[in-house]
């Protein structure tokens, strides 16, 4: 399986030229309004990171994601993905498909027999069953009770809510504690600031620390302890962040309209659009410098992410309409 992924600007560079500087990358779910970063203490950049700190920023997450599970930071929800076919010895892992590439490349890498499922039910009687909520790339979502239904059904399920943060209604953080079930957050897409490398893995105190032994000592650096604390307890931006990112959807939808796509999905952090011809609305897309996600499993989808500013707005809206 090809492990492509959004945020590839390089390439975008490469084949339409520019600089980073010129480009809007929508190719990820990344919030292009970030979290303003605080002050960061100089210890945070010349010492290990401390304890303390990390104990802050996990009673922090706690609060944040409304669970009692034992909690994990880690660099991304990426090393969880890598990290948890650890947990067991390799089997037969069902994942709910099309969905984030990286979940079965992980697996697969490890030893892991993977099939495609075509629902979050038809993972049932796997050894490991992988679900995203809300889905990359197409938005579907599931009712957490639908899928606490599957806990007995599969020897661990894995929960990955890296776009939950605008849906807390959604996660089954709060039920994090159960045996079997892991629940992945991302910090940097919501919160925008995905270069920090900072997710969490939720689940019961036997799995977290089975991959805290895999992580090791300090998974995560010492600024990104400080700045995750500071965001995941700033609720008012939070609150504020998620109604301007709804306000949003419409507007998106509206614009891809114009130039003659259909919605296909998506969240209120990116919108996915079935267009005639994929690789040809990216190439327009990208000669005004604007870089979107299309997908190799289909020639018809594209992917955007949220502009940032009236002035990315503009561009993307009169880029559309020559697409």
């Amino acid at each position: 399986m090809k492990r492509d992924h959004g945020g590839d600007l390089d390439t975008a560079i490469q084949q339409y030229g520019g600089t980073h500087a010129d480009w809007i990358d929508l190719s990820t779910g990344i919030n292009r309004q970030p979290y303003p970063v605080p002050a960061i203490t100089p210890a945070a950049w010349t010492a290990l990171p401390a304890a303390s700190a990390t104990a802050k920023l996990v009673a922090t997450a706690r609060t944040a994601y409304r669970t009692q599970g034992a909690v994990l930071p880690l660099a991304g929800a990426q090393a969880a993905i890598q990290s948890i076919p650890l947990l067991s010895k390799p089997g037969r892992a069902k994942i709910m498909s099309p969905t984030y590439n990286e979940h079965a490349a992980a697996l697969r890498a490890l030893g892991w027999q993977v099939e495609d499922a075509a629902t979050a039910q038809a993972t049932a009687g796997a050894d490991l069953a992988v679900i995203v909520n809300p889905n990359n790339p197409d938005g579907r979502y599931h009712d957490p009770k639908s899928l606490l239904a599957l806990l007995p059904k599969a020897g661990r399920l894995v929960v990955d809510e890296s776009f939950a943060d605008p849906y807390p209604e959604l996660s089954l953080a709060p039920e994090a504690g159960r045996e079997g079930l892991v629940v992945l957050r991302s910090f940097g897409k919501f919160y925008g600031l995905a270069g920090m490398r900072l997710g969490f893995a939720l689940g019961c105190d036997a799995d977290i620390a089975a991959l805290s032994q895999v992580a090791g000592p300090w998974p995560v650096c010492g600024p990104a302890l400080e700045i995750g604390a500071a965001a995941l307890a700033d609720t008012g931006w939070a609150r504020t962040t998620i109604a301007r990112l709804m306000s949003e959807i419409d507007r998106m939808d509206r614009m891809a309209g114009l130039a003659g796509w259909r919605v296909a999905g998506g969240t209120c952090l990116f919108r996915l659009y079935d267009t005639p011809n994929a690789e040809a609305a990216r190439a327009k897309l990208a000669t005004r410098h604007i870089w979107s996600r299309i997908f190799p499993y289909s020639d018809r989808w594209v992917r955007l992410g949220m502009p940032g500013t009236e002035a990315e707005w503009a561009r993307l809206g009169a880029a559309l309409l020559e697409a």
